[in-house]
């Protein structure tokens, strides 16, 4: 199931959505040549895409941890993005605040951060823009909990909603992805994504500085598209090593059409499977 957004492509592909970009917003020109490298491989693929970056982090192990570049900038970037690409955008929202902002700045689609999934107040001001709103399960819960952060959003009348799981703790300083979490979430009729970088994070570091298993990433990818996963989530960049957020499992720029494609192969041999 593809989200109905006014300006994404191949809609129509039988195929898995992405919404894939770097962990933040540094600057306009890493944008841009993250966005137009992801939008090339999309287009040769046939793969909707929908350009993510946060325009601001709010959640960092550290003080002195970067936050972003002024909220503003960074949302102006990703307009510029929205309309010279003519391709829809994410961005994640921390605060009730932050939702009627995002939504000014023509955001596609509204992300509620894995640890802000039960705030009700947050899903509840995310709904009433009437944008799509892709709910991120918090590493805490149940996939079958996530019905009921959905229905926040449903009560305001908004039903353009997503679910995403992004793995769930294990032990202080690991995640696990229980993959039985894509059909139990498919029982709420909403797409659901699987976060394929997220989810190999390695939190609560004596370092305060998370770290990850970025060398599983496509197995974590091959797994989502063969249970079924509507999209897949992947964050990159093209020297993660210099990202200011989350470079530790992020996916180098120049392994993504390689991944795409092998992913891509999957969901058709997955779609004949059911027809």
């Amino acid at each position: 199931m593809i989200p109905k957004i006014e300006n994404i492509k191949y809609s129509d592909s039988n195929n898995f959505f992405l919404l894939a970009g770097p962990c933040v917003v540094e600057n306009e020109k890493n944008v841009f040549e993250i966005a137009e490298k992801l939008l090339e491989i999309a287009e040769k693929l046939k793969i909707p895409y929908i350009f993510k970056a946060s325009f601001k982090k709010a959640n960092r192990s550290r003080i002195d941890s970067f936050t972003g570049i002024g909220d503003e900038k960074a949302l102006k970037i990703l307009q510029k993005v929205k309309t010279k690409l003519n391709i829809p955008i994410v961005t994640d929202i921390h605060s009730p605040e932050d939702a009627k902002k995002t939504a000014d700045y023509d955001v596609d689609i509204l992300q509620i951060p894995a640890f802000l999934s039960r705030q009700t107040n947050l899903l509840i001001a995310a709904g009433k823009t009437g944008k799509f709103v892709n709910i991120k399960k918090g590493q805490f819960m149940s996939p079958d909990a996530m019905q009921f952060a959905a229905q926040k959003v449903e009560e305001t009348g908004n039903s353009n909603i997503m679910l995403t799981d992004r793995g769930t703790m294990f032990g202080y300083g690991d995640l696990i992805v229980d993959f039985r979490s894509v059909p139990i979430m498919q029982k709420t009729g909403f797409p659901v994504v699987v976060d394929i970088t997220h989810s190999l994070q390695q939190p609560n570091q004596t370092s305060g500085i998370t770290g990850g298993q970025p060398e599983m990433i496509e197995t974590m990818g091959k797994a989502s598209v063969a249970t079924g996963a509507d999209g897949i989530f992947m964050e990159t960049h093209p020297n993660p090593s210099e990202a200011k957020s989350d470079g530790a499992n992020m996916l180098h720029l120049s392994l993504a059409e390689e991944l795409l494609t092998r992913l891509v192969k999957i969901r058709q041999v997955v779609n004949t499977f059911q027809k």
